[in-house]
């Protein structure tokens, strides 16, 4: 699958160009998307892929776990918790490869947008929200839209939302995006007190 759409959600052009003309760089991304800033945590795979040469799964998957784990630790680092998200990025490496033969894209191909969730949400790391909202984004910034696409996905799908990374596009929407989670941050807080 060919994706055309050039994305901007590391803020960097390098970056970028990788997560849209790689699917297993934009999964890394959404995998370091936690406890990090967004834009730095899909700039990420660039970094692994400068240091480690390759973003190919199955490369990823055989690696040596302490020199990966010290090649995503080295400042600047892959994301905040490097080390324990090398281990991550090795084992959602390892589930593509053995999986879907390598190729990422099978995740999201030839079935129902139910299923495509269910088969992320089956990836470590991945939890219910996180397989939504990178199926939000496959669907808004890449056209990615099997049947029930909307009705899977809930919120992340609403067209002009700026809920998660699926609605990033740009500086503006990042920091609109930005302003919405700390303000249900805030609801949440206030609803406890």
């Amino acid at each position: 699958m060919h994706m055309v759409t050039t994305l901007r959600i590391a803020q960097d052009e390098s970056a970028d160009a990788l997560l849209s003309s790689d699917p297993f760089a934009l999964l890394v991304g959404m995998l370091l998307d936690h406890q990090f800033p967004m834009e730095r945590a899909f700039a990420g795979p660039a970094k692994v892929k400068e240091r480690f040469g390759s973003l190919d799964p199955a490369r990823l998957a055989d690696a040596d776990p302490e020199a990966f784990a010290d090649l995503c630790a080295t400042p600047p680092a892959v994301h905040r918790y490097g080390r324990s998200m090398a281990g991550r990025i090795q084992a959602v490496a390892a589930a593509v490869r053995d999986d879907y033969d390598g190729d990422v894209t099978r995740i999201w191909t030839g079935v129902e947008t139910a299923e495509v969730v269910r088969r992320l949400k089956a990836l470590p790391g991945f939890g219910d929200q996180k397989a939504r909202i990178f199926a939000a984004l496959l669907g808004k910034q890449l056209g990615v839209r099997p049947d029930g696409w909307r009705e899977a996905i809930g919120p992340y799908a609403e067209e002009g939302s700026r809920r998660s990374v699926a609605d990033v596009t740009d500086e503006t929407s990042l920091q609109e995006v930005r302003d919405y989670k700390k303000a249900a941050k805030a609801k949440v807080k206030a609803a406890k007190s």
